[in-house]
């Protein structure tokens, strides 16, 4: 009869091979673990693909500053993800690097069906273009001092023969898919704002290069390397190898359900991929989701800053399950998230030892004292019993809800409302009071609490396990029951599974408490100094007189308020206390910094720029920041002058 289940395709981004991991690489991946493993519980036969992204200018450069080739340079860093992975206990099915020959056949397969197809052709590109971000931009896209749009950071004029994309010509057809296909972009923020993208016009992309060769050679033109974005993007379809055999993988999970990216580039995956795929007369995914990003006391993590959380000394510590937890738990999906270290150690003592760890040690332990360890079924439920019993199910139905519809910290705090509900019920049945009577009646009701408060760890076992692959399995063992890899979600819909005569088995704290200090001492990370290449530094300009100098007013400045500008993806709203007045200043700074963070801070100010108008806004001078060729930007800040101090 065959496979009936029903299959479901999870995918994260390949992930670019950066020097460091950080907590924000752990985030995605565990997002999607989570969803995976869910899905699995449900029932469902899933495919789970990670990765790695491994071409492209940007990679060439690193390792020839280190003086190695660049697949040795990515394999060293690759192996890091690889280690990392297995350290949060993801459970993906598939690792694909882009360097590896099953993705350059698929790679090369296409792209020439596209050229046969005619919506490739060669012509020569003059224009900007942003190693870090791997994007072609036109001179009106362009930032303040030819910056890239989206991150800031300096472009550089290339010109050079290469292959287009006629990515224009999906236009209509994009639009319209959309329209019939409200949900494939997530949230609705990111698809309003590529739906706007899109209507402002496309240019037909730059498919290939000529200037560098680490990369896919184009087949029929080897002089030739694949762009990387179009290279990068058909790792979904070629991990699912198409052209081998008769793709029994690609026919069994294509299109994918879900393709979970950092919302950075939910334009390249919502966008260009679809357009590719229409090009290509494939199917298109079911959905894209653009996470927001980790933030660091109000800053977007960045090693250039020195913030970045490092996971692998966290993990060590505190274990996989607390970082999942508080990771999943505390971040809407969607929206960005703010890690600090307080309050991960106060939520994962709270939530994880006191209130889940608590419930399970108190309710093995008064089990081996009152009944001498043996678990016994009661039928005889009064009206206190029937509510907690009723809301188990409950709760696991809510969770399965909140998770279908990607609500996943509205999942977790569905269980945690339950397993607060139960800590109170041992309060309510007072066990070490009955457990004092001779009365039969008495006798009975300690049982049932027994009982009660088993199959409830029982049924929170099975649906936290997503979340916490780790401590889920022991909640289990320690309740006495076996086959735990082999229970289901609709086994938590069901109540009264723990047949009599079940035996527990005590045993260490699952969860233990930790004291901030510790965390201190071993998860904030040094900042080092490391081997960059310098080679996209600006020159130094030439020199200016004193005279020169002295006519810039800086001053300092205080934020009185900040938003972003409607409409425009990059620009921040300031209005600053100068001492003297308040000016209304723009500056292009949104992916570096959240609004709410910059109210408060002291910053330098160019005064005497003469006004501009952007996006229908007068903007009077100009804040002052420093940007590197990598990957961050940095405002100015100066706490310790009052608003209008003269800066000499």
């Amino acid at each position: 009869m065959g496979d009936t289940k029903k299959t479901y395709y999870i995918t994260t981004p390949i992930y670019y091979p950066s020097a460091k991991l950080h907590i924000g690489h752990t985030y995605c991946t565990s997002v999607a673990d989570t969803i995976a493993r869910f899905k699995r519980l449900a029932g469902y036969d899933v495919r789970f693909l990670t990765g790695s992204d491994e071409h492209g200018q940007k990679i060439q450069r690193a390792a020839e500053a280190q003086g190695i080739t660049p697949l040795e340079y990515t394999t060293n860093i690759v192996n890091g993800f690889k280690a990392l992975w297995e350290k949060m206990h993801i459970s993906n099915d598939d690792f694909l690097r882009t360097t590896e020959k099953r993705h350059e056949k698929v790679v090369q397969e296409l792209f020439t069906k596209a050229y046969e197809k005619g919506d490739i052709y060669k012509a020569e590109y003059e224009g900007w273009y942003c190693t870090p971000c791997e994007t072609f931009w036109t001179e009106q896209k362009l930032g303040e001092n030819h910056t890239c749009p989206d991150c800031g950071r300096p472009v550089e004029k290339v010109k050079e023969e290469s292959y287009f994309f006629k990515l224009a010509k999906y236009t209509d057809q994009w639009l319209k898919f959309i329209e019939e296909n409200p949900d494939f972009i997530q949230p609705e923020s990111r698809c309003n704002e590529m739906i706007q993208f899109v209507k402002q016009g496309l240019e037909d992309l730059a498919v290939s290069r000529t200037s560098f060769d680490w990369g896919i050679k184009v087949p029929f033109d080897p002089k030739h390397v694949v762009y990387v974005w179009f290279d990068a993007l058909v790792n979904y379809i070629s991990a699912l190898s198409p052209f081998d055999g008769d793709g029994e993988l690609y026919k069994k999970y294509w299109p994918a359900d879900l393709h979970l990216v950092g919302k950075e580039i939910v334009r390249f995956h919502t966008i260009i991929w679809p357009m590719m795929l229409m090009s290509l007369e494939l199917p298109l995914p079911k959905k894209v989701f653009g996470h927001g990003w980790m933030i660091v006391d109000g800053t977007k993590m960045s090693k250039s800053l020195g913030n970045v959380i490092d996971p692998i000394p966290l993990i060590d510590t505190y274990g996989a399950d607390s970082l999942r937890y508080y990771l999943l738990s505390e971040i809407t999906l969607g929206n960005d998230g703010n890690f600090t270290l307080p309050n991960f150690v106060t939520k994962i003592n709270a939530d994880l030892s006191n209130d889940l760890g608590n419930l399970l040690n108190r309710t093995i332990a008064m089990i081996e004292k009152y009944h001498g360890g043996v678990i016994t079924k009661c039928d005889d439920m009064d009206d206190l019993d029937r509510d907690v019993s009723t809301l188990a199910v409950q709760t696991a139905k809510d969770f399965e809800a909140a998770m279908e519809n990607m609500e996943l910290n509205k999942a977790i705090k569905s269980v945690w409302a339950f397993i607060g509900r139960m800590n109170k019920y041992i309060d309510e049945t007072m066990p070490w009071v009955l457990a004092k009577s001779e009365d039969a009646h008495d006798k009975a009701r300690l049982q049932s609490a027994m009982y009660h408060l088993a199959e409830a760890l029982r049924i929170i076992a099975i649906i936290v396990s997503p979340v916490i692959p780790v401590g889920a399995p022991k909640i289990w063992d320690q309740l006495g029951l076996v086959g735990f890899t082999d229970a289901t979600l609709e086994d938590a819909k069901v109540w009264g599974l723990i047949p009599t005569g079940t035996k527990v088995v005590k045993g260490d704290p699952i969860y233990p408490r930790f004291e901030i200090p510790e965390m201190v001492e071993v998860v904030v990370e040094e900042k080092i100094e490391e081997a960059v290449d310098t080679s996209n530094i600006p020159p130094l300009k030439e020199n200016i007189t004193y005279d020169d100098f002295e006519k810039l007013d800086l001053r300092v400045a205080k934020v009185v308020s900040c938003e972003m500008v409607p409409k425009s993806k990059k620009l921040l709203k300031f209005v600053l206390d100068i001492g003297v007045e308040e000016r209304t200043v723009l500056s292009g700074i949104s992916q570096y910094y959240e609004p709410e963070a910059m109210v408060g801070k002291k910053v330098i100010y160019l005064a005497n720029l003469a006004p501009k108008k952007m996006m229908g806004i007068e903007s009077y001078g100009m804040i002052l920041s420093a940007s590197d060729w990598e990957e961050h930007l940095e405002v100015t800040n100066i706490e310790s002058l009052p608003a209008g101090s003269v800066v000499k």
